[in-house]
């Protein structure tokens, strides 16, 4: 099989949103990343945040400070 024709698409690339953000730009990057609406996945993390809150606020916080601001 000929694999020159074959196109490859680029892996993700997670990123904090320097337009879609309200705090840091992590659920608008995840956002971007994934497609879908920002308020979408804010309101996943939101729904998230009720029963697991320090967990939730944790991996927010950690992302925030690892995560790239895109370009």
């Amino acid at each position: 099989m000929d694999q020159s024709n074959v196109k490859r698409q680029a892996p993700l690339q997670l990123h904090r949103s320097a337009k879609n953000r309200m705090i840091a730009g992590v659920c608008g990057g995840l956002a971007e990343t994934l497609g879908v609406d920002p308020m979408v996945v804010r309101l996943v993390a939101l729904v998230l945040l009720i029963p697991f809150t320090v967990f939730t606020v944790l991996v927010y916080a950690i992302l925030g400070l690892l995560l790239p601001v895109e370009e």
